[in-house]
């Protein structure tokens, strides 16, 4: 008898940098009760945010992962909220897109710049005492300057490379093999602090950090060079554009205090703490922006939903 063998599968290959996608809803409120229904959708390189607000309160948002295309992870974005409160695009009033995904939102009645999503998302956040604001996305970073009512006055923007933001992270993650979470918090345990790693590119910067492992250096002091690295690059940017009191980080960055804390170091202020998800503050802002044209606009009901 002849026996009969399955062919071995390879085994799967963990994702270490990949974050915790969050979908949430303000259980205490009805969406119902509300007179206006607005939502925010941020289209980024590396994650998406769909944010509703309801009478200019946040309600409900979903983060997560972007996919292959803008216009998908548009829409998936939405369907998180859309499952979690009942809530359809025929109960919305208006939608905006922002991030760099914007102009591919297939159901958004009007674009605007994350730049000013982002200021206003944190004046929402922070209150009107946020002044600079330092967007640490996927794939690039900006220095913001607010007003009181988080109109942009002043903005820099950094080089298109991804070593001083999320997705750089995510590549030194999967090099050392350590959940994406856990790196800024492992990044203080080392008996001495690092010198940065130099390579500001993440293409070198990756090759230097497997140098320095090789040298004998522990993954945790690799990690803490890359995030002093980070912050250094970072701190260029907001020196060049000056840094007011009313500190306040957005973007996935925001989470990890391996950066945040190097960054307070290096300018000597603190950044403004936020029980909101600074991920969100482009998909918020959006929303606010959208609040404040159907207020506007006098719309008593929703407008139809863009083609």
């Amino acid at each position: 008898m002849n026996a009969k063998f399955d062919a071995p599968t390879a085994p799967e290959k963990k994702e270490f940098w990949r974050w915790q996608e969050n979908c949430w809803a303000d259980d205490s409120r009805d969406w119902r009760d509300a007179k206006i229904i607005t939502v925010g959708i941020d289209v980024g390189s590396v994650s998406s945010q769909c944010v509703i607000v309801a009478d200019g309160e946040l309600y409900a948002y979903n983060s997560m992962r972007t996919g292959n295309n803008s216009p998908d992870s548009a829409v998936n974005a939405f369907k998180g909220v859309e499952g979690k409160t009942g809530l359809t695009l025929n109960d919305v009033h208006m939608v905006v897109g922002t991030g760099y995904g914007r102009v591919n939102v297939p159901f958004a009645h009007k674009a605007i710049t994350e730049i000013a999503c982002h200021a206003r998302g944190a004046n929402y956040m922070g209150g009107n005492k946020v002044r600079t604001i330092l967007d640490m996305g996927g794939q690039d970073c900006k220095a913001i300057h607010c007003d009181e009512k988080g109109k942009v006055t002043n903005f820099l923007m950094n080089d298109k490379c991804a070593a001083g933001t999320g997705r750089g992270m995510e590549v030194i993650s999967d090099l050392m093999q350590i959940p994406i979470a856990e790196l800024g918090p492992r990044s203080f345990d080392v008996d001495v602090e690092p010198e940065a790693v130099s390579s500001i590119c993440v293409v070198f910067a990756k090759s230097e950090a497997l140098g320095l492992l090789k040298a004998g250096y522990t993954k945790n002091k690799v990690i803490a060079a890359y995030c002093q690295a980070m912050a250094e690059r970072v701190v260029s940017l907001l020196e060049r554009i000056g840094v007011e009191e009313g500190f306040f980080i957005t973007g996935g960055i925001a989470k990890n205090p391996g950066v945040v804390k190097r960054i307070e170091r290096l300018l000597g202020i603190k950044a403004m703490d936020t029980k909101i998800d600074a991920q969100l503050a482009g998909a918020l802002g959006a929303a606010l922006f959208a609040q404040t044209l159907v207020q506007k606009q006098g719309a008593s009901k929703p407008l139809a939903v863009a083609a």
